[in-house]
């Protein structure tokens, strides 16, 4: 009967190994479970004319010129963009999986290389290749994807920390994937709410170049032929076409450096600061900004704290994570408060961010003891309302940037008629003086 070795976790997250003689590798998994352990690595043992066999091949002379066969780490180093980044839903697919061989009872380590054997984004595939070989290694799964701070953040790497700890890794992974999920659901709905408007903008603009590069010159030359004396605001509009034609380059570069100082300016402290706050405040999008903003916070830290994350912990990742300056010093100041033994709610109330719904919901939750509960229903709660908000926005601005187009396109026109109309007027006039 075959041997096999394991690596497991206990119920307080300390590393056991061992053997067993059991029939098949299924049976392993089912004897190391039935022990009380969460297996993580589970192989068959070599025997011991196996283990000398690969001492002489190791010992054997290198192939000439001195050079050995590069490792799958090498190999996947020397890939171009292997360090990239990995696209949120092609992470989100991995996680599902994981969770679901994890689930079945399959070893983690196992679990990694029949995902990397059928991973199509070549970034992700070799990052499951370093895993496997961290772990294979010795290291935890979490110490291996800390070694990937691109694709794996703080919240990922610390839930699966949780997880380990707690032997809940399939758990953990499940509520990863969700997490993941919902997020990328508002964000695309946000997204394709604001597409209309861009695309809006984006034809306003294209027309409004048209008319001042080609056709407002045409009737400037009409009008100066005419001798027809134009109203201020012809004067304007021809100025600004005369500037934009004639100072094409230097116009493109004064717009390019506001872009660029704009930029810089929000990436200050203050500026940053300002700016997040005008977000939050700014008519129609600023109410969907903020609803946004809260059901990630909520969702966020009740996934943590649910997870096992230490409070204190989990209110630091959820301040990097918040995506908003205006969020994070309100969760700074949650923070200080727990690590001063007092609730969350007092700092909440006081950050005038979160409305009073929410604090009462997390009061009710802190005095029931179903904090991380309370926290993912206000976060559902938050989910359905982001979407009526965007409804409500996408009914909203579809007249108001017809209204807006309307309005650039027609004062030009208004303005290329006023000398027609002056001119008209005048010879209206002198025709009805001559008889």
């Amino acid at each position: 009967m075959p041997k096999y070795s394991y690596v497991a976790l206990d119920a307080h997250g300390k590393e056991t190994k061992g053997t067993i003689e059991v029939a098949s590798q299924n049976e392993a998994i089912g004897r190391v479970k039935e022990m009380g352990f969460f297996p993580t690595k589970i192989v068959e043992a070599e025997k011991p004319q196996e283990k000398v066999s690969r001492k002489k091949a190791k010992a054997a002379p290198r192939p000439s010129g001195g050079k050995r066969r590069g490792s799958a780490l090498d190999i996947q180093i020397k890939i171009p963009g292997l360090s990239g980044r990995v696209k949120p839903k092609v992470l989100t697919t991995f996680t599902r999986q994981l969770a679901t061989l994890v689930d079945a009872g399959l070893p983690l380590l196992r679990g990694l290389r029949v995902l990397e054997k059928q991973e199509r984004n070549a970034t992700l595939r070799g990052i499951l290749s370093e895993l496997a070989l961290a772990i294979e290694g010795g290291s935890t799964f979490s110490e291996a994807l800390a070694q990937h701070p691109k694709v794996f953040n703080r919240l990922f790497v610390n839930m699966v920390k949780a997880g380990e700890l707690g032997g809940v890794l399939e758990v953990v992974l499940k509520r990863l994937a969700e997490f993941s999920e919902k997020a990328q659901k508002i964000k695309g709905k946000v997204k394709a709410a604001m597409f209309y408007p861009v695309a809006v903008l984006i034809v306003a603009t294209g027309i409004m170049i048209l008319l001042l590069t080609f056709v407002i010159p045409r009737f400037q030359g009409v009008f100066e032929g005419m001798g027809v004396k134009m109203p201020k605001f012809t004067l304007f509009v021809l100025g600004v076409s005369s500037a934009v034609k004639n100072h094409f380059f230097v116009t493109s570069i004064c717009v390019a450096a506001f872009v660029v100082v704009f930029l810089l300016i929000i990436r200050t402290r203050i500026g940053r600061l300002v700016w997040d706050k005008f977000k939050l405040k700014v008519p129609v999008l600023g109410p969907v900004i903020s609803k946004v903003a809260i059901a990630r916070f909520t969702r966020t830290l009740g996934t943590l704290v649910s997870s096992g994350v230490p409070i204190l912990q989990a209110l630091t990742i959820v301040k990097e994570t918040a995506g908003n300056v205006i969020i994070a010093n309100a969760v700074g100041a949650v923070h200080e408060a727990v690590k001063e033994g007092e609730t969350i709610t007092a700092p909440l109330e006081g950050s005038g961010v979160f409305p009073p719904m929410v604090v009462s919901m997390v009061d009710v939750g802190e005095q029931t003891g179903a904090l991380p509960e309370m926290l993912l229903r206000i976060a559902d709660n938050y989910d359905e309302e982001v979407d009526n908000a965007v409804s409500a926005m996408t009914s909203l601005l579809e007249p108001i940037m017809i209204i807006f187009l309307a309005v650039i396109v027609g004062s030009i026109v208004i303005a290329m008629f006023l000398p027609l109309i002056a001119m008209i007027s005048n010879l209206s006039g002198s025709g009805g003086g001559s008889q």
